[in-house]
């Protein structure tokens, strides 16, 4: 039996998916049931079973079983190949990074692109998703570290802020707020909103502010990502309150009008999460300083 075997059990364990667990291992699907049939015939014990009327598969009671113990062997490995890259002092490996569309496409690129540059033998594997299923996976363990908007303290997971974003107003061009050099809260009472849907911590966040301020606001559309939200402000169906760099690049272009909020507490914090039970990789933790700091890291 091989590591390889194990990691693909686990992998579809997390997906619930022999096609994306295929995909996340660059093999076919026949391929990953074959490695299933194999470990079952070894142990003899059903591990999977088919949802019926759905393609998702869950873990048997044996299974369960199998995967808590298979992740053990998983962690083992990895802890024993960053003790022997250690010994040489080199920082290689993958680190596997879940992340909200957000910040993963407005916020990293720089920083990963300056990690590969310090640590070439080292590799940033991202996946994007909402932020439910970020916690989730950091948890299971199917990736290391987790970037959020908005990270909140839960047990078995440990926090490292990022430097935080100024929330804007974001408008269309030629609304009456979009040459204003600042705008308040109050001045937003009655606007047409384009916003996040009601679960994203953004939004959440904004409500409170609304909420403590006694501001009303007509709720124009939701959406569950900012490209889109973007677009709908651009197109005239109403403002919206966005991190700035996610729309640095469209007020610098001119596609939408970008203006500062007031008052201080309009900030959205960002941090990583990883287990806390989980020793981190080299590689980890390297990018975890750099993602913390607004310096750049010596290697």
């Amino acid at each position: 039996m091989h590591i390889e075997t194990l990691k693909i059990f686990c992998d579809l364990a997390d997906l619930e998916s022999f096609s994306l667990a295929a995909e996340r291992n660059f093999v076919t699907q026949s391929a990953v049931s074959q490695q299933i049939h194999n470990l079952e015939e070894r142990f003899s014990r059903r591990l999977l079973e088919r949802v019926r009327g759905r393609r998702e598969v869950k873990l048997t009671v044996a299974g369960e079983v199998f995967y808590r113990e298979a992740r053990n062997v998983l962690s083992a490995y990895e802890q024993l190949q960053e003790s022997l890259r250690g010994v040489v002092g080199k920082i290689g490996g993958t680190v596997k990074v879940a992340t909200v569309y957000s910040v993963g496409l407005h916020e990293l690129p720089a920083k990963v692109r300056e990690f590969m540059t310090k640590f070439p033998a080292a590799k940033i594997d991202m996946e994007y998703s909402r932020t439910t299923r970020v916690v989730r996976d950091v948890l299971n363990g199917s990736v290391e570290l987790g970037i959020l908007a908005f990270p909140e303290p839960r047990r078995g997971l440990t926090i490292t802020q990022m430097p935080d974003n100024r929330l804007v107003l974001v408008t269309p061009l030629g609304h009456r707020l979009a040459a204003r050099k600042k705008v308040r809260v109050s001045d937003l009472n009655g606007e047409g909103f384009v916003h996040f849907e009601r679960d994203v911590p953004t939004r959440k966040a904004i409500d409170r502010i609304f909420k403590d301020h006694s501001i009303e606001v007509r709720r124009i559309a939701e959406f569950d990502n900012i490209e889109t939200i973007k677009r709908a402000v651009e197109v005239g169906f109403g403002v919206a309150i966005l991190p700035e760099p996610a729309v640095r690049e469209a007020g610098l272009a001119g596609t939408l009008a970008v203006v500062p909020m007031a008052e201080k507490y309009w900030v959205r914090s960002v941090g990583v999460i990883y287990r806390s039970d989980h020793q981190l990789s080299l590689a980890a933790k390297k990018f975890v300083q750099l993602l913390e700091s607004p310096q750049s890291i010596d290697a």
